[in-house]
């Protein structure tokens, strides 16, 4: 037995109330308010099930189950299931007893909650059937659906911006390192002095003290500043002179004191 043959309920409700019709006035359509809805020709329980494409309205004996009309629905909506211009409670339905008879019955619903869910039954069905038969012709046809183009277009092309990734990565390098290199060089203070360091001149004529001719003004001697990042004792004695005289170290001869006053 194929999968599409077994039967699945779809619906069920406990009270439905059937009618006979009287003959129909006009082609508008039905309307309830002629069926005398206070007596009701049948009442029992309904289930819909489906089995295959078509569903199936069945109204059954409450405590027996025995089946008293069965109405066959290819659609909905259409011919096998009618609503009524008056009412959503109230339904035509066109029963069928399996030799080829027809026959239409009014069907109602004591509660609108229970004639919405009959509603949605069928259309959930026929929306199903609808899915399926799509699915189906895409299996046997598939190069009759919707294809997706990924291919590059005439004059089409991808610009990707890595210039930019490198410039900031260059930036942030050339930054660590001038942080890391720069202020100005630094010479450590003389010995056993108390002062602290001091820069060195830019411009350097010498690497070693100038030293003055015999004979020679001692303020020309006193002008080159000795390069040596090592000062000896006589040169510290020579620059810090007048400091050491404030600390109370012995005091310097005046010459010195005078060459400092020049530079």
């Amino acid at each position: 037995m194929a999968d599409s043959e077994y039967e699945s309920v779809l619906c069920v409700k406990p009270e439905v109330l059937v009618y006979r019709l009287p003959p129909r006035s006009s082609n508008r359509g039905y309307r309830a308010a002629e069926w005398q809805l206070d007596q009701p020709a049948w009442s029992g329980r309904m289930r819909i099930t489906s089995q295959g494409k078509m569903a199936y309205v069945k109204l059954e004996d409450k405590t027996s189950g025995e089946l008293f009309a069965q109405a066959p629905v290819d659609q909905f909506p259409g011919l096998a299931v009618e609503g009524v211009t008056d009412s959503s409670r109230y339904f035509v339905l066109r029963i069928e007893d399996g030799n080829g008879r027809r026959a239409f019955i009014g069907l109602g619903f004591v509660d609108r909650g229970d004639s919405f869910d009959f509603n949605v039954a069928l259309q959930d069905h026929f929306k199903w059937v609808k899915q399926q038969s799509e699915l189906a012709k895409q299996a046997q046809s598939p190069e009759q659906g919707p294809k997706l183009d990924l291919g590059f277009k005439e004059g089409q092309t991808i610009k990707l911006n890595i210039a930019n990734m490198k410039k900031k990565e260059g930036a942030l390098g050339s930054k660590s390192r001038t942080g890391s290199l720069g202020g100005p060089s630094l010479i450590p203070p003389p010995p056993g002095g108390r002062g602290s360091f001091i820069p060195l001149p830019e411009k350097q004529t010498s690497s070693h003290p100038a030293e003055s001719p015999a004979g020679a003004p001692e303020a020309e001697a006193s002008t080159a500043w000795p390069q040596c990042q090592m000062l000896t004792a006589e040169a510290t004695a020579e620059i810090w002179g007048d400091f050491a005289q404030a600390s109370g170290s012995a005091p310097a001869p005046p010459q010195q004191s005078r060459s400092w006053v020049q530079f």
